[in-house]
């Protein structure tokens, strides 16, 4: 017991050298105390820093408090004292607190001191991209405005102190200036450049723009010069997202971005059809916005508010144009379809007639003598009717138009917002026209058809016994059902409406659906084959397939699959052959593949290549073509059951038809390995593929054998999917860009930024 005692005295005594404290001498500088007046704000979330600052060691006062670091501020604030008092062992009522001290000197480790000690040797060099660091959680650092004091809540009862014993180490050393970077807990935003309300309001637009919350952080720099960092995400294509960056320097450059983005909250908002901005990232890894590929900044938002203006009234102006027209096509055709139905109603009378005079010889001559002659009175009937829609449509012409406001040099968005309310007030009045038009040509194709089958049924009416009711009948049997609303103006086309693939939604269903095909049209050497596609042979493969390997690429790659297999012990150096096969484990071993388990081995490329000691260049060369041709045998059995957009990321180079081509169908993951290279540049393909295209799927089955009939159904192993291009008609739809911000290092906030380009080629499949 003695000796484990000196032990620990030792210890805590090269902490003290360490941190070149004496306890019998303890400097005036370290145990002087000023009163903090502190008032605990209300309403605050202790875990959300609002600001950064680099405060001088020597102007903060250290407070040590039994509680721990997650309790409550008030909690931590009512039992904190000076560090002065945990540092007396002479005064009785501070025993406790110095036996405390003692324990905590004890616990504390040198190497974490240390860590802390770089970080801020780091921090001094530069701020981190997203302003927060891996140990800001650590420094419980306030600031009490009443005595213009910072402080730091030390809770004893945490098992890290690592930056009280940096701060205490530091204060120690009596550097002169010497700064460190920390967040100050409870306080609100100083409000020097934007309102409260105002931060608030661009979280709100922000947010409307990206779908993520951004961090909003008031950043001090050593001259305490003040600049705003606002960190987050957005969507930069379909689902793919990127950080971006916002540092504003001034009052001017914060009011701007405000004002941008306030302007185009507004506008998106109001009219979300007209306005629907996009983000993208700049050469800085600041966030950009878009409507229609221009770029919207600040500085020109007032000609690009009257450029808008300006579409507007020509948009206006081609949509009352639009109405004039189709409002004359729509009542044309009420004309006609009221001449018909007087027509029709005239021959169902006819009919009506017939079947009552038909019963004696005197009204047969009655009949005859009525419709023999012209029906004068339908004439003037009918011409009635067109005079009285001509009358209409010379109503409307004349109505008195609205008088044209007179041309500005500037307009306001409350101006635009104005304009764009009566162009969605005319445009759904001409939607709403159209949707008439395309109803009225159906009853129209309709009456026409009915016309012609009465007057068809009135020729023969003398030759058969028929009642009224097969006369209506026989005219109503060619009738059209009704279309689904619409604006197209073609009645006789009805588009198949294709349901579009959600990767998050759809992935599980067609996941199943692939590999209960694969399974039942695939052999084993197929899926072998395929499984190879899956490994580092791909690139020699495709040199085999276009016909561009040589001798030295066959040797290269035998010489490391040998390698491979005596590494992964498949192969021993004294062995022939590999005496288990395709057997890596025995079939009684349970494993899992989504939480569900199953008794199948794994496939191994050494059996399937039949890869062995003795194996020379032209029987892995002749392995290698035997499965490029269960590959191309595989692609002709399998086809995808719905539409399905694949994607595929290249560095600096393009999509070649000729190479066996691997996409995925998750085009997050696609874009995540291709920004793992070092180059800037990336091309990525999508390729809209048509239901019933060739390709198989990286589905459970490519990568076990099921031999025991356990093999999970389902694509939970890869999201891959193997298509033979070559085989599609590809027409380039799109062509686009965006940028993503990278970090070198993920894992380190000082990492070196990248701003990587990636150009999209979006292709559609022609129909052969």
């Amino acid at each position: 017991m003695p000796k484990k005692t000196i032990d620990k005295n030792k210890t805590i005594k090269e902490k003290l050298e360490y941190l070149r404290l004496d306890l019998d001498n303890i400097p005036k500088e370290i145990t002087k105390y000023t009163p903090l007046e502190f008032r605990i704000p209300r309403f605050y979330n202790e875990k959300q820093y609002r600001q950064y600052r680099y405060i001088p060691i020597k102007d903060i006062q250290i407070l040590l408090s039994p509680t721990n670091r997650l309790d409550e501020i008030e909690e931590k604030y009512k039992n904190a004292s000076p560090l002065a008092e945990y540092l007396d062992s002479k005064k009785e009522e501070n025993i406790l607190k110095y036996t405390t001290f003692l324990n905590m000197l004890k616990e504390f480790k040198i190497e974490e001191v240390e860590k802390i000690e770089e970080e801020q040797l780091n921090l001094n060099k530069k701020i981190p991209f997203k302003v927060k660091y891996q140990n800001n959680y650590l420094w419980q650092i306030y600031y009490s405005e009443n005595a213009d004091q910072y402080f730091m809540i030390v809770p004893t009862e945490d098992a890290d102190y690592s930056t009280f014993f940096f701060l205490l180490k530091k204060q120690l050393e009596k550097k002169k200036n010497e700064k460190i970077f920390v967040p100050i807990r409870n306080v609100e935003y100083s409000s020097t450049y934007l309102k409260k309300s105002e931060f608030e309001d661009v979280e709100n637009y922000l947010w409307l723009f990206t779908k993520d919350w951004p961090l909003i952080y008031e950043v001090y720099d050593k001259n305490n010069e003040l600049s705003i960092h606002i960190i987050g995400e957005t969507e930069v294509y379909q689902k793919i997202k990127s950080p971006y960056k916002i540092k504003l320097d001034t009052q001017i450059e914060a009011n701007q971005f405000y004002k941008l983005l306030k302007a185009m909250f507004i506008l998106q908002t109001e009219l979300p059809h007209y306005f629907p901005f996009k983000t993208n990232i700049g050469k800085n890894g600041e966030i950009e916005f878009y409507l229609d590929d221009k770029k919207i900044q600040y500085l020109e938002i007032s000609d690009w508010i009257n450029n808008q203006y300006n579409v507007g009234e020509e948009k206006q102006k081609e949509t009352e144009n639009l109405t004039k027209e189709n409002k004359e096509k729509l009542q044309k055709l009420k004309t006609e379809i009221s001449l018909q139905e007087i027509e029709y109603l005239a021959k169902e009378k006819q009919i009506s007639t017939f079947l009552e005079c038909k019963k004696s010889f005197f009204g047969k001559f009655k009949y005859y003598f009525k419709y023999s002659k012209k029906n004068n009175k339908n004439k003037v009937k009918r011409q009635e009717v067109q005079e009285e829609k001509i009358e209409e449509i010379n109503q409307d012409e004349n109505q008195e138009l609205p008088n044209k406001k007179r041309k500005k040099h500037n307009y306001t968005i409350e101006e635009l917002i104005e304009l764009y309310k009566i162009i969605e007030i005319e445009e759904n009045e001409l939607k709403n026209i159209i949707m008439d038009i395309n109803a009225l040509k159906l009853k129209n194709k309709n009456m026409t058809k009915k016309i012609e089958n009465a007057t068809a049924y009135i020729k023969e009416i003398d030759s058969h016994k028929k009642s009224i009711f097969e006369f209506w009948k026989y005219s109503n049997k060619d009738e059209m059902a009704t279309l689904p609303e619409g604006e197209e103006e073609e009645i006789n086309i009805v588009k198949k409406v294709t349901k579009v693939f959600d990767y998050n939604q759809d992935i599980e269903k067609l996941g199943k659906k692939m590999d209960n095909m694969q399974r039942k049209a695939l052999t084993k050497e197929e899926t072998d084959s395929i499984y190879i596609t899956t490994t580092s042979l791909l690139p020699l493969l495709n040199k085999i397939k276009t016909n561009e390997f040589s001798p030295k690429d066959i040797e290269v790659a035998l010489k490391e699959i040998k390698k491979e297999a005596i590494e992964e012990k498949t192969l021993s150096e004294t062995e022939e052959f590999d005496i288990f096969g395709g057997i890596a484990q025995d079939n009684t071993k349970i494993s899992k593949i989504n939480n569900k388990k199953h008794r199948e081995i794994p496939k191994d490329k050494f059996n399937i290549l039949e890869i062995n000691k003795n194996t020379k260049q032209i029987g892995f060369k002749l392995s290698m073509e035997n499965v490029l041709s269960n590959i191309k045998t595989a692609l002709t059995k399998i086809v995808i059951p719905e539409d399905l957009p694949v994607y595929k990321a290249i560095i600096n180079e393009k999509l070649d038809d000729k190479q066996i081509n691997v996409f995925d169908i998750n085009p997050e993951k696609e874009i995540q390995e291709a920004l793992k290279a070092k180059e800037n540049k990336i091309n990525f393909y999508k390729i809209n593929l048509k239901e019933g295209s060739n390709a198989i799927s990286y589905t459970n089955n490519i990568f076990y054998d099921n031999q025991n009939k356990t093999l999970p159904v389902g694509q939970d192993l890869s999201t891959k999917i193997l298509v033979d291009i070559a085989k599609l008609k590809l027409n380039l739809a799109k062509k686009d860009n965006f940028k993503v911000v990278e970090f070198e290092d993920k894992e380190n906030e000082f990492s070196k930024v990248n701003i990587k380009t990636v150009t999209v080629y979006e292709f559609y499949v022609e129909t052969q």
